[in-house]
């Protein structure tokens, strides 16, 4: 398991009764985690704290129930990275903080490459992990299919300083973009991707990731370059174990290129105990 312990302006208060309270940069926020399963460690009268809480809705989704003194949007750092966070629609702020583990990961490889890195992010949000590496110094190729998440993640890029690095920004929908990326015979060293549980393409191809992530990681593979650094899944899907992850990049990738696979959960530590709230899984493929 890794562990996201190294934010400043990122802190797990509590978690319990379905709900995690969190504290990004100075603004508290309290919202639904169906890991927290177990009893809060913190009375109420802590958790009231809370700047802005997320209700759910008997009808699905739910709503920010906010104080007049809560921003819209504000701005948190991770080593010398900055992000906007922005509370959304749906419980999400913008930034999945356990992801750190992996930024930290990435930007090694690349800055120990000792060449040019060209990666290739896929479902890649608002932009952690591009920010990350263009900060390492890969180029980055950018894919979301929703235009305001790729807008937020060329934004995160400008609040760091790197806005006139090499990323090629893209909003498309992945499985069309990676290929017309074989049809043009592009190559990347890199690749990272966190697909999601369910979904449906632009024309209504539907999406399970338990049919489709084998396809999708095989495609990917046939856009690597004679020397890969590194092949990064990441999953959010509950139940869906990262060994899953892990035969996949054995099979695809080491098979063809050596190297090592790794896999495990990321997590977050709650600041009052010593236990930590899992976040999700990743498999993880790298040259060395």
């Amino acid at each position: 398991m890794l562990v996201a312990r190294d934010w400043t302006d990122y802190e797990l208060l509590d978690a319990g009764a379905g709900e995690k309270l969190e504290r990004w940069g100075s603004i508290i926020l309290r919202r639904p985690d169906p890991q927290a399963i177990w009893p809060p460690l913190r009375d109420g009268r802590y958790w009231d704290r809370a700047h802005a809480v997320y209700q759910r809705s008997d009808s699905g989704g739910g709503h920010w129930r906010t104080g007049s003194s809560t921003p819209g949007r504000w701005q948190v750092s991770y080593r010398d990275l900055q992000f906007h966070i922005e509370p959304t629609g749906f419980k999400h702020t913008g930034l999945f903080p356990e992801q750190a583990v992996n930024w930290d990961w990435m930007r090694e490889l690349v800055e120990n490459a000792g060449r040019r890195i060209q990666v290739l992010n896929l479902f890649a949000y608002t932009g952690g992990a591009t920010v990350a590496l263009a900060a390492a110094g890969a180029e980055v190729c950018h894919v979301d299919a929703a235009k305001r998440m790729v807008t937020r993640a060329k934004e995160n890029a400008q609040l760091s300083g790197l806005g006139n690095r090499p990323v090629r920004y893209i909003t498309d929908d992945v499985i069309k973009f990676i290929q017309r990326e074989q049809r043009r015979g592009s190559r990347y060293d890199a690749i990272v991707m966190d697909p999601p549980t369910y979904g449906r393409g632009p024309t209504g191809e539907l999406w399970k990731i338990e049919d489709n992530l084998y396809p999708l990681i095989e495609q990917c593979a046939v856009l690597l370059s004679d020397k890969p650094l590194f092949f990064l899944v990441n999953s959010y899907t509950t139940g869906f174990s990262p060994i899953v992850a892990a035969n996949m990049l054995k099979t695809l990738v080491r098979e063809r290129f050596g190297g090592t696979v790794k896999f495990g959960e990321v997590a977050l530590p709650i600041s009052c105990s010593d236990m930590v709230l899992p976040c999700g899984s990743f498999g993880r493929w790298s040259a060395e």
